[in-house]
């Protein structure tokens, strides 16, 4: 199965009530590949991604990671919702980046990164601590592994966020936000981990506002409003030439 794309959305569709969040989402990420959403508030983005690791359940339409169809099994043509250990299963091939950096406030960095591996994956606690402490090196921290998270900035947080998600070893990396509750200085420290992320070829799905990280990182740029795709392609072209009304209203606000 090489040409499985890593992730692969067919009609997404997610209703919370009455309103309409995504109404038939369709796209596909390659492995590598670095895919970022843009849009307004409300545009569905996060939701999207919620769906990705099935923090949100879909209403309809099917979503697959690395071929495998995500929170739910098929017999015949009806689907049936995993059991909640079954899909937190699926998850852990998954890795997370929230806006906010939700760690552990009494535990420190190398604590909070060794917390999953220890306790989900089952890794000797030997071997998950000379794990995080290369990921802290990796995402420049090595001299934060006793500090807790009140004593670090929130680039910093948001750093060993990044360093405990990857911890679990995830096929995929989901980014929501993650530099939008960051003062505007410490932004680029956490994009510069995110794009050695991307160029060791980690496949990664980004929600973001940041245009020039989807301009120099990403391989394809999709833009959303009101919970379908307006527009997507190269992100170059996109932001460049956008072909859409909508897409150009949007970008002359950002840009």
């Amino acid at each position: 199965m090489t040409g499985e794309p890593m992730v692969r959305a067919e009609r997404v569709c997610k209703d919370f009530g009455a309103l309409s969040v995504l109404k038939g989402v369709t796209l596909s990420v390659q492995r590598g590949q670095v895919l970022v959403l843009v849009g307004p508030s409300g545009s569905g983005k996060s939701t999207f991604l919620r769906c990705i690791n099935h923090l949100e359940n879909v209403s309809a339409g099917r979503l697959y990671v690395d071929g495998e169809l995500v929170g739910y099994r098929e017999r015949g043509d009806k689907l049936y919702e995993m059991a909640p250990r079954d899909a937190a299963k699926q998850r852990r091939d998954i890795g997370m980046v929230f806006q906010h950096f939700n760690l552990f406030p009494h535990r420190t960095a190398l604590e909070n990164i060794i917390e999953s591996p220890i306790h989900v994956k089952k890794v000797k606690k030997s071997v998950a601590v000379e794990r995080a402490r290369d990921l802290l090196s990796q995402v420049g921290l090595s001299d934060k592994a006793d500090a807790y998270p009140a004593q670090l900035s929130g680039g910093q947080q948001q750093r060993v966020a990044i360093a405990r998600a990857l911890a679990m070893d995830p096929k995929l990396m989901l980014f929501d936000e993650p530099t939008s509750a960051l003062d505007p200085e410490l932004v680029g420290e956490v994009l510069a981990v995110m794009k050695k992320l991307a160029s060791e070829g980690m496949t990664m799905v980004v929600v973001t506002h940041e245009m020039g990280f989807a301009r120099e990182v990403a391989d394809q740029l999709v833009f959303m409003d009101g919970g379908v795709i307006v527009e997507s392609g190269a992100p170059r072209e996109v932001l460049s030439n956008p072909q859409h009304d909508r897409t150009k209203a949007f970008l002359s606000k950002v840009m």
